[in-house]
């Protein structure tokens, strides 16, 4: 992958720009609008559900951030993964290079968006009297393999809907159940071990974990969640370069 990114790396380096640009084209606020957006939607679900969840949540504000932060990346990144050859169907008619690298570009858009909110993120845990940490560099692990995972759910959804277009209307409904599945807004202490355990089962809400337990806890995940995080993200990689391996000569008949 990495000479094949030495070779088209002006390409994608464009690719990367555009996806990034694109997003906020004919907006008055432009980029300011990849920090605004997750602000004002921390604000909305903090006014909503601080009487019904915050009340014996310590640092609820911070909560709800980490959670929101989270899932905005991983929504936002394999949405946009999801249409990345359908977009580029142009382009890669025309021009001959791995077609993986218009999933990875609109990717590293995402991250870029991300790693400007969580910038201000960390503002917030100031603000909610949350002492800065040099635990906060544990952070890293988590991002990077939701990274990965991230790029791996896209390449499975891009080529998916590649030939099922009903892909987008579906996976629309699978982010929403999955956004309350991924305990955002309320805490999952309150439930057995049983259903603790199942709530692992979800990938963004490990990486949720992560993040609240360094930020608010103070204290490093387990072996276990990172071992889980990284299984995770090594599956959703090799499951997504599985089917563009299988699937590569098929995508130009269905565009």
């Amino acid at each position: 992958m990495l000479t094949k990114y030495k070779q088209y790396r002006f390409l994608f380096e464009e690719l990367v720009k555009r996806d990034f640009s694109i997003k906020y084209k004919r907006t008055v606020l432009g980029i300011f609008w990849s920090v605004l957006s997750p602000l004002l939607t921390l604000l909305v679900m903090r006014l909503v559900f601080t009487q019904f969840f915050g009340r014996d949540t310590p640092y609820y504000t911070t909560y709800l951030f980490a959670g929101n932060l989270v899932f905005t990346y991983y929504r936002d990144a394999t949405t946009s993964g999801m249409k990345a050859l359908m977009d580029n169907k142009d382009i890669i008619t025309k021009v001959k290079m791995p077609k993986y690298m218009f999933v990875l570009s609109t990717n590293v858009s995402s991250l870029i968006n991300f790693l400007i909110t969580l910038v201000v993120f960390f503002v917030f845990t100031l603000l909610d009297g949350i002492a800065p940490s040099f635990r906060y560099l544990a952070l890293i692990y988590p991002t990077l393999c939701l990274m990965v995972l991230n790029v791996g759910i896209g390449l499975v959804l891009s080529a998916l809907f590649v030939f099922f277009r009903d892909m987008q209307y579906l996976y629309g409904v699978f982010t929403l159940l999955l956004m309350y599945m991924s305990a955002i807004f309320y805490q999952v202490d309150q439930y057995s071990a049983d259903v603790q355990r199942i709530f692992l089962l979800n990938p963004v809400y490990v990486c949720i974990k992560y993040f609240r337990v360094v930020v608010i806890n103070g204290t490093f995940p387990s072996l276990f969640y990172h071992l889980l995080m990284l299984c995770y993200a090594a599956v959703a990689m090799l499951v997504g370069f599985w089917m563009y391996h299988k699937n590569n000569q098929r995508f130009l008949y269905y565009m």
